[in-house]
């Protein structure tokens, strides 16, 4: 035995089995309890529900495209994988690496009648698409009377902190869009969310943006039915029933909170409501307004910095439309104004101790 296979061996003799070693996942996900709706189901994590359910878009609608950089052969993240080989490669296709250019066809193509269904390949590019998207897609019906709309566009974007994406592959920029009057903006927190959304997306009215957490793409796996279904936009899911404060989010950040939830009841004896905002734009006001009202307390997390990120909206509404039963000011536990970081990323992200820490602060008041 030479020397580096000595060391090895030593190495490898003084790590005790119980021993539990980190991952680069800052969270434990958690299934939805049952599927969405009735039938047979089938075992998938999110890029496959994901790849269904634009292969479902394609098979309903022979004018449906699906394309952006690199989807010919599935993608960086295999979620188109086998669909330009099913339906070819007028229907199925790479385009240039210029987001821009990508928005611009797919608003084209959109405004004809197609069902277009572009990928960003990562949500951090999709600022040279910006003017197309705020000052073209989102404001075409109003400016021509009605005449024309996006209506059959939807834009995929993988989004959200991965364990090693530094500033350039971790964005969350959902909070720029859903200051556009005229955009549909969802995240999923799952493969069911993911499938159903995406079809939805799909037949809606207004064009539509589904940021889609990258680090779920295989993480995430549920009993997913096989058929099509449709998740609603606008609509927020509550996933645990609670009563002493509210716990809002979305997308990877709900898995943590759902474990910050059970945390707070066995350390604090504290009853947690979590809600999945689920649609950004619109967001379920209703539901969250009632929660708070009950529960007295809320608490938003989310990857995007503090400033202006879209926990701020939510707080300002919480505010005005429950003031008089809150017990505690509103908190946010969020990503920090800075960019976001390689090495340093699990000091950046709202993960279980900082969101614990937060409920002991209320709850203290």
């Amino acid at each position: 035995m030479n020397v580096l296979q000595k060391a090895a061996a030593c190495c490898v003799k003084t790590i005790p089995r119980n021993v539990l070693l980190r991952h680069s996942s800052h969270f434990v996900y958690q299934p939805d309890a049952k599927p969405p709706v009735e039938g047979p189901t089938q075992k998938m994590n999110m890029f496959q529900a994901i790849n269904q359910a634009m292969d479902i878009a394609l098979e309903q609608n022979e004018s449906a495209l699906v394309f952006g950089e690199d989807v010919a052969f599935g993608g960086v993240f295999r979620c188109s994988m086998g669909l330009q080989k099913k339906y070819g490669k007028s229907r199925v296709f790479n385009t240039p690496l210029c987001e821009q250019g990508i928005a611009g066809f797919a608003i084209g193509v959109a405004n004809t009648g197609a069902k277009a269904i572009a990928e960003m390949q990562f949500a951090d590019y999709i600022f040279p698409a910006f003017d197309q998207i705020v000052n073209e897609a989102a404001k075409y019906r109003y400016r021509s009377g009605n005449l024309y709309d996006c209506g059959s566009l939807t834009f995929r974007a993988p989004c959200g902190a991965v364990g090693h994406g530094a500033c350039y592959h971790s964005q969350s920029p959902e909070a720029y869009f859903a200051h556009t009057p005229g955009l549909k903006v969802v995240v999923p927190r799952g493969p069911n969310k993911a499938k159903g959304l995406l079809l939805a997306c799909v037949k809606d009215n207004d064009p539509c943006i589904v940021f889609e957490p990258k680090t779920l793409y295989r993480a995430a796996v549920e009993e997913v039915p096989v058929a099509a279904f449709e998740s609603p936009i606008g609509k927020a899911d509550v996933l645990r029933t609670g009563t002493d404060i509210t716990l809002i989010g979305w997308g990877t950040q709900i898995h943590v909170l759902q474990e910050v939830a059970g945390m707070a009841k066995q350390q604090f004896d504290v009853s947690c409501e979590v809600i999945d905002l689920v649609s950004i734009l619109p967001w379920d006001k209703e539901t969250i307004c009632n929660s708070v009202k009950k529960t007295g307390r809320a608490l938003i997390a989310h990857e995007a910095p503090l400033t202006n990120g879209f926990g701020a909206e939510l707080a300002a509404t919480i505010q005005e439309e429950c003031f008089l039963h809150l017990e505690s000011p509103v908190l946010r536990v969020t990503g920090w104004d800075t960019p976001f970081p390689h090495v340093f990323e699990p000091f950046y992200i709202p993960d279980k101790h900082r969101c614990l820490a937060g409920i002991r602060k209320l709850i203290d008041y």
